[in-house]
């Protein structure tokens, strides 16, 4: 958000008049953050109004690193986790990415964050043209686990269910998994939630452990 120059009132001993501040931005600037600030606080209420749980963290741990700006699939036939949040976010790429088109650098996705989750037979994928850098983990008997994990994502699909949802909240007074979002943003956040066949369109991922059970990582024609 734009903030006001700083300004040193004038001397009243020495008659001189009160400097004048300096306007930060015209009312275009003013426009462009105010809409920017607005889709950031309509999209999750849009997606809980869908009845969609979609998984990630800005204004948390997805802000300590610039993103590639080039998005990567997640799936898994289960995901269950305690201490569930969800809030709106803007996730910046490194300066100069080539991957930047008309966005100016930035992605507008659903921040999301789980204290504890487990997850069965976990895909991931990410196009590098023509190949796929593909990595699947948790399909024998042990689940993958997560803990601490967010995800920043801008597409979700899957059968979910929430056990003690809260909608509606201030994204800065979140408490179900230790993170908070800005405040003034729309969120909301459960104590458990279940999402069957789960499909991601994620842009970052971060976690404070994670186990993946029998890894596997290959380039492969097919994506998850």
């Amino acid at each position: 958000m734009a903030s006001s120059a700083d300004h040193t009132p004038g001397n009243p001993e020495s008659g001189s008049a009160p400097a004048t501040p300096e306007v930060p931005q015209g009312p275009a600037g003013r426009g462009r953050v105010r809409m920017r600030r607005a889709a950031v606080m309509a999209v999750p209420a849009v997606l809980a109004a869908a009845g969609l749980a979609v998984l990630t963290a800005q204004g948390a741990l997805g802000v300590q690193f610039a993103i590639s700006g080039m998005p990567f699939t997640v799936t898994a036939t289960d995901l269950d986790g305690t201490g569930f949040e969800q809030f709106g976010a803007l996730d910046t790429m490194a300066e100069g990415s080539p991957n930047t088109g008309d966005t100016g650098g930035q992605v507008l996705v659903v921040t999301s964050a789980i204290k504890d989750a487990t997850l069965t037979k976990l895909c991931q994928s990410v196009d590098l043209g023509g190949i796929n850098l593909r990595i699947t983990a948790g399909d024998g008997e042990d689940k993958v686990v997560a803990s601490d994990l967010t995800t920043d994502s801008t597409v979700l699909s899957g059968n979910a269910e929430f056990n003690g949802i809260e909608i509606g909240n201030d994204a800065s007074t979140l408490d179900k998994a230790g993170v908070q979002g800005p405040i003034g943003v729309f969120s909301q956040q459960a104590d458990t939630v279940h999402i069957g066949n789960l499909r991601q369109t994620n842009y970052a991922t971060t976690a404070g452990v994670f186990k993946l059970p029998n890894l596997h990582l290959s380039f492969s024609d097919k994506a998850c």
